[in-house]
């Protein structure tokens, strides 16, 4: 009997310390002689890829890209080795591999490089060895052999590719919550944990701030039908399953999702696709973007905001930035298409005091762009005014046949 194979990634609260990353071990030794196959993604020990920024800061403070990514990946190749040496403690055998080695190839975009192939013999070859397969995430190796990084929290999307190209249709994601909420549980406390979510869902929520995934692994999950399955470390509790499904018409609201700080910056000078071509150059893109007469207001979350004043003052612009806002969005199916949501929501804030400055949507979210000290504040209101406190018997339920490849 084949045995199956399963991919798991562990995020850098998981595995802090030496002894989480023991526990991670003893977890994987667990399913492996419950009859898996294994392969983990790590990442970086807690805190350790932001200081390894802070010191190549301390040498430069405009750092070399290639230099940056060199320096950035160790962290996860650490995390590696350490969990190999405690599964072999504890008396199996396994492989640490960086992501060069696991066969991932990326472009040569340094700090955000995009995944070209997977190419993943070696990992083949150590699992028929009967080995545990160790990934270094967030990492790759571009075509002239360089080590290139995927990003913030990059391992997820280095998880999920590595899922499809083993021919999987699952990946398990292990991080420090118990699932995904309907809205932060730090900030809202009676916020519910979703049984379910759609794709789409996720990446709206995921792209509006929060960070229960990246926003590429899940366009990764969804360009190869994986189902990802996000769940705690530190229990074997069922967690929030992310799979495809059928979208009817109608205004499900899923969550509501915050960023405590998105600089908003208002542009003259420049057009919006002069605006558009100056970020692309440098590997930037724009959040939101509106016109209001000779002014163009945007907001690109994620990118350095001396990098974009940079860009925009290189296209001949004038850019007035502000630094004292956030942004709050109501993420659902069809939320977008539906003006009673927006207006119920904007009655709600106004009725509070709070004046959103710009409003911008997809069709499955909402954003309100409003000042950083109201974000709070404005998550709550919102959580509670469209009743996602309520477990109110909807949540959709997965099928409990698994869907993994042997």
């Amino acid at each position: 009997m084949v045995q199956p194979t399963l991919v798991w990634k562990f995020g850098g609260t998981s595995v802090a310390d030496p002894i989480r990353l023991r526990a991670v071990a003893e977890r994987m030794v667990a399913a492996q002689r419950a009859g898996h196959r294994m392969v983990t993604v790590l990442s970086a020990m807690g805190g350790s890829t932001d200081e390894l920024n802070r010191m190549a800061y301390a040498m430069s403070s405009r750092p070399q890209l290639r230099e940056l990514d060199a320096l950035l990946s160790v962290g996860e190749c650490i995390s590696c080795a350490l969990a190999a040496l405690a599964v072999h403690d504890l008396g199996s055998r396994a492989v640490s591999l960086t992501g060069a080695q696991a066969g991932i190839l990326t472009d040569d975009r340094y700090g955000n490089a995009q995944l070209q192939d997977i190419r993943p013999q070696r990992i083949l070859d150590a699992l028929d060895t009967g080995a545990i397969v160790l990934v270094a995430g967030y990492q790759g190796i571009s075509p002239s052999g360089d080590v290139t990084t995927l990003g913030r929290g990059g391992s997820d999307a280095s998880a999920v590719a590595i899922a499809a190209a083993l021919g999987l249709r699952e990946c398990e994601i292990f991080t420090d919550v118990a699932g995904v909420f309907s809205a932060d549980p730090r900030v809202v406390a009676d916020a519910r944990q979703l049984a379910t979510i759609s794709r789409e869902e996720m990446l709206q929520l995921a792209a509006a701030g929060a960070r229960v995934l990246q926003p590429r692994a899940v366009e990764l999950a969804a360009a190869h039908d994986i189902d990802i399955h996000v769940r705690s470390s530190f229990t074997t509790a069922a967690g929030t399953w992310l799979q495809e499904e059928t979208v009817f018409e109608q205004a499900d609201i899923t969550g509501v999702a915050h960023r405590e700080r998105e600089s908003f910056y208002t542009v003259s000078g420049a057009s919006p696709a002069v605006i558009t071509a100056a970020l692309a150059e440098r590997g930037a893109s724009v959040g939101s973007m509106v016109r209001d007469g000779d002014k163009v207001h945007i907001t690109a979350p994620g990118v350095e905001e001396s990098e974009i004043v940079a860009a925009l003052f290189a296209a001949g612009a004038r850019v007035l930035l502000r630094d004292d806002m956030g942004s709050v969005s109501i993420v659902g199916t069809g939320v977008g298409r539906r003006p009673e949501v927006t207006a119920r929501a904007l009655r709600t804030l106004e009725a509070a005091g709070i004046q959103p400055q710009l409003v911008t949507s997809t069709p499955s979210r909402v954003s309100f762009h409003l000042p950083e000290r109201t974000v709070h504040h404005a998550v709550r209101l919102l959580h509670t005014t469209f009743g996602l406190h309520q477990d109110i018997g909807t949540e959709r339920r997965r099928d409990s046949v698994t869907r993994s490849a042997s």
